[in-house]
């Protein structure tokens, strides 16, 4: 993404804005109601309407200053400002250049890309997680990370499943997940350092928030391929989860099983984190990784 040092300076655009944001021959903003963001017809839903027009603006035409954007959605400059602004900071656009001109950011493309590979890795992991259910009777998840959470796209469910709880959707804290222990130990380590520094929710008496305990589990997942979760997420559900593999070797997504406690024993996690271990393997051959000889 482009540098945003240049609005730190009186760029054009910078004193412009100012201007607008104190009000001088601007007047009342037409696109505000008298109670702001807090009218009847659904200002925040009719901001995002906004947004998603800039972004198909841009799309359309390449770049376009904020003047044009301005125009074609028929708001003021300073709400336009506003919509370019949080957009920016998102990512989705950016201003290669202190011409004024705005342009759609790589933001768009990490989007597309995490659809297009969350799509190819249910295509692929389908079958080895079918086999994996009926193997061990239990509901096997494939999770990808999001920001700082995991989040499950896939599910299956194997026949000694007692309870149809559907997690594909389901947003969870990294720490408190087998799977999302597996994404965190793999991670960059700049990105493990900030997350271990920040608030490790209890979400169960058994979660793990020490930060100094938690790394050392993740050297133990590097170490042996994969991770355990003995009632952090839920009282009573146990988890295993190994690291499924992209291309160039960096790890995706993880697959995991999970059950009951009384059925996924604390002292049988280990040999059937072996099991997951080998099934997520297969699905990141199924991936294109190819292992070290």
């Amino acid at each position: 993404m482009a540098s945003n040092d240049h609005r730190a300076g009186n760029s054009p655009n910078t004193i412009e804005q100012a201007r607008f944001e104190r009000g001088s021959g601007g007047g009342s903003d037409p696109a505000k109601g008298s109670t702001g963001t807090t009218s009847k017809d659904g200002a925040p839903v009719q901001s995002v309407d906004r947004a998603i027009t800039v972004l198909e603006i841009l799309a359309q035409h390449g770049e376009a200053g904020v003047t044009e954007i301005a125009a074609e959605l028929g708001v003021h400059k300073s709400t336009a400002f506003r919509l370019v602004g949080a957009l920016e900071r998102r990512g989705l656009v950016e201003q290669p250049g202190l011409r004024g001109k705005y342009q759609l950011g790589f933001g768009i493309i990490r989007l597309a890309g995490a659809m297009a590979a969350g799509l190819d890795l249910t295509q692929q992991s389908r079958r080895v997680c079918e086999d994996l259910a009926a193997d061990l009777g239990e509901t096997v998840n494939i999770a990808i990370p999001s920001g700082d959470m995991v989040i499950n796209i896939d599910q299956v469910r194997g026949a000694s499943a007692v309870v149809s709880q559907n997690w594909i959707g389901r947003q969870n804290p990294l720490h408190s997940t087998s799977s999302g222990k597996v994404l965190l130990a793999f991670m960059p380590k700049s990105d493990q350092r900030r997350v271990l520094r920040g608030h490790l929710e209890e979400v169960t008496p058994s979660t793990i928030t020490d930060p100094e305990l938690l790394r050392a589990e993740l050297d133990e997942i590097t170490e042996r391929g994969f991770a355990t979760a003995v009632e952090e997420l839920e009282v009573g559900l146990n988890a295993v989860a190994a690291p499924v593999r992209g291309l160039t070797g960096e790890v995706v997504a993880a697959v995991s099983a999970s059950g009951p406690s009384y059925r996924m024993e604390e002292d049988k996690l280990l040999a059937l984190g072996e099991t997951v271990l080998k099934a997520a393997e297969e699905i990141s051959t199924r991936m294109g990784h190819m292992p070290a000889a």
